[in-house]
């Protein structure tokens, strides 16, 4: 192989999150999760609050939010209160509940999608035969957040993943729950998603009266 830095016939190809501050996105707080329903329900953006809702309560990563399919959440003309998807990360099954904000911002936006039930949710704006791209989910998500004055460098996809679960684990402790929810294998990557140490472990340690 040659010296591709001084070789003129060299382009390089940038991944696309170049740039992107790397490390934890902060998880969205309850308010500011309502913040943007708001803000997009003021926007009209029908297919972004579908796509929002349904990615803070599956818990999912990007790449497998923008992939699911329309018979993944539907059945029998309505949208299911649970679902299971096969995360493509892990290879593995995960289970998630679809609250009412988020079963009624769905169906309102497949009835004006339509399709089969072998269509993606949320088809590429270029090739309608295939999905949106991961890409185009972190514009859209950068779009929510400084939709609602938040810095765009804070937060990104893993944010949306990360809201529901911290919010769990918050009000409950329970870690094991966390972690199911996630789809993680091992205990210890949730501890490390999460962002658990010392002071975490104290607060509920103050919290609880024997």
């Amino acid at each position: 192989m040659g010296n591709t830095e001084f070789d003129p016939g060299f382009k390089e190809h940038r991944p696309w999150n170049a740039g992107r501050k790397l490390g934890a996105k902060r998880a969205l707080k309850p308010q500011q999760v309502w913040s943007i329903r708001f803000w997009l329900d003021h926007q009209q953006r029908l297919r972004d609050r579908a796509l929002f809702d349904l990615a803070i309560d599956s818990k999912l990563r990007g790449g497998d939010v923008v992939k699911i399919k329309i018979g993944d959440i539907v059945s029998a003309g309505r949208i299911k209160s649970r679902a299971i998807v096969v995360q493509q990360k892990t290879g593995r099954p995960v289970q998630f509940e679809l609250l009412e904000p988020a079963r009624t911002s769905l169906l309102a936006w497949l009835e004006r999608r339509g399709g089969a039930i072998d269509d993606v949710i949320f088809p590429s704006r270029i090739d309608h035969s295939d999905h949106s791209s991961a890409r185009q989910y972190a514009r859209l998500v950068d779009e929510w957040i400084t939709g609602i004055g938040l810095r765009r460098e804070d937060y990104g996809t893993h944010s949306l993943r990360r809201t529901k679960a911290s919010i769990i684990y918050k009000q409950t402790g329970n870690l094991r729950a966390v972690q199911i929810l996630l789809g993680h294998t091992k205990i210890e990557s949730t501890v490390r998603y999460l962002g658990v140490d010392v002071e975490d472990a104290l607060t509920l340690a103050e919290s609880t009266e024997v």
